[in-house]
């Protein structure tokens, strides 16, 4: 078996849990070996583990700062420069705890296993993956240890993928290598129908679909990068997320059709990290919003939710959401169409609180119930959004995790999903 492993920050927090994972990931080569003696005509010398790491918990936060504290908005190819130091530091001390406990390991950078990314610093997305490194080291018996969220572009420069890279390196090299498995350790032990910390009676999900788990990973579920998921569904990637600090079975994502039962509602998801931006009067004329909005994706923001009122007086009013993260470069992006418009605000004190659930393709009522059991508790709804299997509204921040109880009891999900 070929298995990829990725630890997240928590789970390689010190050098205490560091040898932790040494231990975990001694473990899983052990009981791969075991399986494979079990298999006729199968070398138990074949089995190979690819361990994908994060940065130490809190050391990205800090060289974020340190970056910052310079300037408000530091060059990114020098912010990649400082941030890829931190996952290489957490490769090679688990390689050494590793090679202390008898064991062939060896540290790769992202550049090392040959993840090849575009030019897009702090964002950058994977083009290709040359795996002859990885794989002549494997044959070798050596235990590879790759250092996540990060990779090189064609240019020869360092690059990062962005917050939760490290899941999208290790689903990548998954399914570049064509991994039987990919398993995700953080410091929960599986999906859960939101978030545990806000909603006490929430449970833990054994499967979920991909497309389940990428809308609730996009609005702000953080087990796992959106990305991530979405390349696990285009490679087939076999995809289970569980707790580096317990031996609990986690969850699996999987394909739609490898789930018996679907529920309509599978989970709540809710992200604080928004930011609201109302452009009022804008000259209501064919082009405005492809301008606007071509401004924004050229910068590299991603935006969400969009509403465009209806025109009045040769005027429309344009509202849309963005990571709170990118509000400095969307005013830069913005700053061109100040002057044919009537302001431009950003509101941070908002928050996306999202129902997911692949059944509610084919049933009816589901959103009118979020709705309602909104109003119960006086919550106002300021946008709304909807695809097949989703509906996310924007409120208010101080109301975030009061809605999130309040839609996890109205459709019964301590219990059994309906």
């Amino acid at each position: 078996m070929l298995i990829v492993q990725k630890y997240g920050g928590t789970s390689v927090g010190d050098c205490e849990r560091i040898d932790s994972v040494a231990n975990r990931v001694i473990d899983a080569l052990k009981t791969t070996q075991e399986k494979s003696t079990n298999k006729k005509n199968e070398n138990p010398q074949n089995n190979q583990l690819v361990i994908v790491v994060s940065a130490m918990s809190g050391q990205t936060d800090a060289l974020i700062n340190y970056t910052k504290y310079f300037s408000k908005l530091p060059n990114e190819r020098e912010v990649d420069m400082a941030l890829s130091a931190g996952e290489r530091v957490t490769a090679a001390l688990l390689a050494i705890a590793l090679e202390s406990k008898g064991y062939k390991a060896i540290s790769l950078s992202g550049e090392k296993a040959g993840i090849l990314t575009d030019c897009t610093h702090t964002k950058a997305r994977i083009e290709s993956i040359n795996t002859a490194r990885i794989k002549e080291l494997l044959a070798q018996d050596y235990i590879v240890v790759v250092a996540g969220f990060q990779g090189v572009s064609a240019e020869g420069e360092t690059t990062t993928l962005g917050r939760g890279g490290s899941d999208l390196s290790a689903v990548a090299l998954a399914g570049a290598l064509k991994a039987d498995l990919c398993e995700i350790y953080t410091d929960v032990d599986g999906v859960y129908t939101t978030d545990p910390r806000i909603e006490k009676n929430a449970r833990k999900i054994d499967k979920i679909s991909y497309d389940e788990m990428l809308e609730l990973a996009s609005m702000g579920a953080k087990v796992l990068l959106n990305r991530s998921v979405e390349l696990a569904k285009k490679w087939g990637v076999t995809l289970v997320t569980r707790s580096s600090f317990t031996q609990k079975e986690g969850t699996l994502i999987t394909k739609e059709e490898d789930i018996m039962e679907k529920p309509i509602v599978s989970g709540i998801a809710l992200d604080k990290n928004q930011a609201r931006v109302s452009i009022a009067d804008v000259i209501d004329r064919p082009g405005i919003a492809a301008e606007i909005f071509s401004a924004l994706a050229n910068a590299n923001i991603n935006v969400d939710m969009i509403v465009q009122t209806i025109g009045r007086d040769g005027k429309t009013d344009i509202d849309f959401t963005i990571p709170q993260t990118d509000i400095e470069q969307t005013k830069l992006a913005l700053e061109p169409f100040k002057k044919d418009v009537e302001s431009i605000e950003y509101d941070c004190d908002i928050a996306k609180v999202s129902i997911v659930g692949v059944g509610m393709k084919s049933h009816s009522g589901v959103a009118s119930a979020g709705f309602r059991a909104l109003a119960n508790e006086n919550i106002n709804i300021m946008m709304i959004s909807t695809s097949e299997i989703k509906v996310s509204m924007v409120i208010g921040l101080r109301h975030a995790e009061n809605a999130v109880r309040a839609l996890h009891s109205a459709y019964k999900l301590e219990s059994c999903p309906v």
